[in-house]
């Protein structure tokens, strides 16, 4: 079979933040029309498309609800950072000359559904198979991560001033963009004078809850020479999966990112050092600590003294969630899709104040459930 090239070439978000007028399927079909005219291609030259989570029958009613009729689907569940496992998958099947043209789509009304006592919290997971061992107890995603904040703190001596460095970087960033959820400056000190949520997690070392969704366009070398954006090329990807039940996870200061992010180095021929922004799922402070050590950003145990003085803010050392992150900006409850399109527009110079000089690298790396599977994507301009 052919190899081919593979670039993004269309990326945008729906209406995000508080969004009462519109349904999961209204955002899906905004994000996509806009994605769609960001890469100056016709809906009718669709033919591959991924989504997840919406519709009777996912990709299908979504794909007929935004007049689409591919000839290659996908569908696949694997959490929040299905997004970037759909970009390894589809920017296989173009390079193979499966397909030509594929979107990926998602929109959530998580925030509005709450509002209207549409949606109820599920914190069993379900009650079959290994899960039925947990689900007794409650099953929160928070407190996993707050189980492996406390064994990072007790391993390597990670403070709280630390995890909350992270949050504090994360409003600092969202503070640039008129998007964010929540831009006004706090402190370490707000975060640790905080009621807990998740012993030692307070409020602000977990994400917001908000509405939103957005999509990209992937395409061939070829196709992406006609679009209207500049093409950011998918230079590597690499996934993993770990654990479900928390026994399962052999070491609880190591997120499966080790795995997925060396594949995506060595395929994309480039180390960490070269990197110029990062975009990672931070759905509580600690995943961000976990992902940069496992990413090879900073040793293991050292991501607490990484973070610190400003590593991650805009004009820091590794400018990371450039747009205010899931603790900040945008949460709509499954992230990885804001992921990729901040980092795409970071590399073709689109982001105003919070622009990041002459970004031409990319990492994204998507962490879904409670460290339980990863995938992660480098971007290149070139």
């Amino acid at each position: 079979m052919p190899t081919r090239r593979v670039a993004i070439v269309g990326a945008a978000t729906s209406d995000c933040g508080r969004v009462d007028d519109k349904t999961a399927f209204q955002l899906n079909y905004q994000g996509t029309s806009r994605a769609l005219a960001d890469a100056g291609i016709d809906r009718s030259e669709v033919d591959g498309f991924m989504s997840h989570n919406t519709g009777a029958l996912p990709p299908i009613e979504l794909a007929e609800y935004l007049g689409l009729r591919p000839n290659w689907a996908d569908s696949t569940g694997h959490g929040g950072s299905i997004w970037e496992f759909m970009v390894e998958h589809a920017a296989a099947a173009i390079a193979q000359g499966l397909v030509e043209v594929v979107v990926l789509t998602y929109g959530s009304t998580q925030r509005a559904d709450l509002k209207k006592k549409l949606r109820m919290a599920n914190l069993s997971f379900g009650t079959r198979g290994p899960s039925q061992f947990a689900a007794p107890f409650g099953h929160p995603v928070g407190s996993h991560y707050a189980m492996a904040a406390r064994r990072h703190m007790h391993e390597f001596g990670t403070t709280m001033a630390q995890l909350a460095e992270v949050a504090v970087s994360a409003r600092y960033n969202a503070g640039f963009n008129p998007e964010a959820y929540y831009r006004d400056p706090i402190t370490i000190d707000d975060v640790l004078s905080e009621p807990p949520i998740w012993d030692p997690l307070t409020k602000s070392h977990c994400c917001i809850r908000s509405d939103g969704g957005g999509a990209v366009v992937l395409t061939s070398e070829e196709r992406a020479r006609d679009c209207a954006r500049a093409p950011v090329w998918v230079l590597g990807t690499g996934e993993a999966i770990s654990h479900v039940t928390m026994s399962e996870w052999r070491d609880y200061t190591e997120s499966p990112c080790v795995r997925s992010g060396k594949l995506a180095f060595e395929r994309a021929g480039v180390t960490p050092a070269d990197i110029d922004t990062c975009q990672v799922y931070d759905a509580f402070t600690p995943m961000v600590l976990l992902t940069l050590e496992g990413l090879g950003f900073c040793g293991k145990g050292e991501g607490g003294a990484f973070v610190e003085g400003g590593t991650l803010r805009v004009g820091g050392a590794l400018p990371t969630n450039t747009d205010g992150g899931g603790l900040s900006a945008c949460q709509p409850g499954m992230r990885g899709m804001f992921l990729l399109i901040e980092a795409v527009r970071q590399l073709r110079g689109e982001c105003g104040d919070r622009q990041v000089p002459d970004a031409r690298l990319a990492c994204v790396n998507g962490t879904s459930g409670w460290f339980s599977a990863t995938s992660t994507v480098i971007l290149g301009r070139d």
